[in-house]
């Protein structure tokens, strides 16, 4: 009798696990902080929690500027990393496969290098190198004659320079995407652009960067979530200094978490922040479909 019953349902058993895995790991998380964002919760007030509606996202947009900035910086760093990364990545990749040398893979492996490493460990190798005084950074400027700078002290070059330190350790990962991307492309485009008497340049720009659209789509499409999210690099160097200038929107959502203790007014923030990577995936999603098509 119960072998009878799974066989007739079994379509529905076999998924259940994954189901109930989805639904205990990712709605139940999501449904929790939305809930939170229309309350008051906090630990600095001995209030009972009150369900508040949408005040706390009304007070973000229209009262908290510190909120406003955060989420500009946000932009500006993920949209910096992303064309620096993306760029490099892409130029990098095509380069490296344009020819066949000896040692190739190994080049290949040494690419995977800057990734290995912890997002903490290169952040305070690069603290070191970006130190002001006595960093290594400002050393070689000195010797070839150019301005030194503050880096990461200074609030006009904080943001550059977290891009600088992000996109040194991910612009392999966008190589690899791209090497990867190049090794399923047809050959038979590039031997009709040989006989058309096409040079290297008309070929990269009419051929291969057309049919790796997709491929780059998806790359981009990873490093900005990556990006968008980022902490790990920022609390290491700067904690979101000096002042608020390297303050993201994830720091400052740290700040009123464990800081503050307004979870409420925290969670808030969490539901902004997974609606714009969210509108994003979906976006490049529908994008890269155009693209294939």
């Amino acid at each position: 009798m119960i072998s009878r019953w799974i066989d007739r349902h079994e379509k529905h058993i076999f998924p259940l696990p994954a189901v109930i895995f989805i639904i205990l790991m990712m709605v139940f998380p999501l449904g929790y902080t939305v809930w939170n964002s229309l309350t008051n919760w906090t630990l600095t007030s001995k209030a009972p929690t009150e369900f508040i509606g949408m005040t706390n996202y009304i007070e973000l947009f229209t009262k908290d500027e510190r909120f406003i900035q955060s989420v500009w910086r946000t932009f500006y760093f993920t949209g910096g990393s992303l064309i620096i990364q993306v760029t490099l990545g892409v130029a990098s990749g095509i380069l490296i496969d344009a020819k066949k040398y000896p040692g190739k893979r190994i080049v290949n492996s040494i690419l995977l290098l800057p990734m290995m490493a912890t997002p903490v460990a290169i952040a305070m190798v690069w603290l070191l190198i970006l130190e002001p005084t006595t960093g290594v950074m400002n050393y070689l400027l000195k010797q070839v004659g150019l301005p030194i700078s503050k880096w990461l002290s200074s609030t006009s070059t904080v943001i550059p320079s977290l891009i600088l330190i992000d996109s040194w350790e991910w612009t392999p990962l966008i190589t690899l995407i791209t090497l990867a991307g190049l090794a399923t492309l047809p050959t038979d485009p590039y031997e009709s652009a040989i006989v058309d008497g096409a040079n290297t340049f008309q070929t990269i720009w009419h051929i291969t960067l057309p049919m790796l659209r997709p491929t780059i789509a998806i790359g981009a499409l990873l490093r900005f979530i990556d990006c968008f999210k980022i902490f790990d690099i920022i609390y290491s160097t700067t904690g979101g200094g000096p002042g608020y200038s390297s303050e993201t929107l994830n720091i400052y959502t740290y700040q009123n978490s464990f800081y503050y203790f307004k979870f409420g007014y925290a969670s808030s923030m969490l539901v902004i922040f997974f609606a714009i990577v969210l509108g994003t995936v979906l976006f490049v999603t529908y994008t890269r479909k155009r693209l294939e098509v």
